[in-house]
């Protein structure tokens, strides 16, 4: 269960957070705020971590979990999906809506894993882009959760919280990850996005933020564009659907 954190902002908030050393007590306090979060897409290995990535783009999370259990039974690996026919594979994505579009996408992706990379999913950024429905955001998903290799996940969460915090003023998903890469150490990249995403979904809403119990109130440059008042904020906090 979330709990309701009180916010004490001080008198002198900053008006942007450029400071690579405000930026990461920030950091700390948002890993103390979510400690266990991680990607919430239910997968095993590369393969799986990929194919769900690909399909969680414009829905949710778990809305793709919902579909993938099948899924990766009926095509479990990059030439099973190569073989596999466009259209069973649309009938399983459909719930997620673009079902013609996505199971194109899939399978042309699995007939490039088995004919580029021997069936293998890549460990690098310049090979993973060149996969069908595979851009920066998705190749680090990968990257950084089935490989353990840094990089920053900007996605639509991941923007909307470092423009509230003033880290960025950036409307590119491209300038964002350079951005935050100028601020925050490799090391940090992975769980600081699975942290910015968790905060977004829970408390920073895009509407309403939950202002009056964010555990970051004390250093946002927005707080107050949401209700500032615990009480009332606390009715706002989102828990995770499974």
């Amino acid at each position: 269960m979330l709990s309701s954190m009180a916010a004490s902002p001080s008198a002198s908030r900053p008006q942007r957070e450029d400071c690579r050393a405000c930026a990461n007590e920030v950091r700390a306090l948002l890993a103390k705020a979510y400690p266990d979060a991680h990607c919430e897409l239910n997968y095993a290995g590369p393969y799986q971590l990929l194919v769900a990535t690909v399909l969680s783009a414009q829905t949710t999370d778990r809305r793709v979990n919902t579909v993938t259990p099948t899924l990766f039974n009926r095509w479990p690996g990059p030439q099973a999906l190569a073989d596999a026919d466009i259209g069973e594979v649309e009938t399983v994505v459909a719930p997620l809506g673009c079902g013609p579009t996505r199971a194109a996408r899939l399978v042309s992706m699995g007939a490039k894993l088995v004919d580029n990379f021997d069936g293998a999913i890549p460990d690098d950024l310049d090979s993973l882009v060149t996969l069908p429905g595979v851009g920066r955001k998705t190749a680090n998903v990968v990257l950084g959760n089935a490989f353990g290799i840094p990089g920053i996940t900007p996605d639509t969460h991941v923007m909307r919280v470092s423009r509230c915090l003033g880290w960025t003023d950036a409307t590119t998903p491209a300038k964002v990850e350079t951005d935050l890469a100028e601020l925050f150490d490799p090391s940090e990249w992975v769980m600081l996005c699975h942290r910015l995403i968790w905060h977004g979904r829970r408390r920073c809403h895009s509407r309403r933020p939950a202002c009056g119990v964010c555990p970051v109130a004390e250093w946002c440059p927005s707080f107050g564009e949401g209700p500032t008042d615990p009480e009332e904020a606390a009715t706002l906090v989102r828990e995770p659907r499974r």
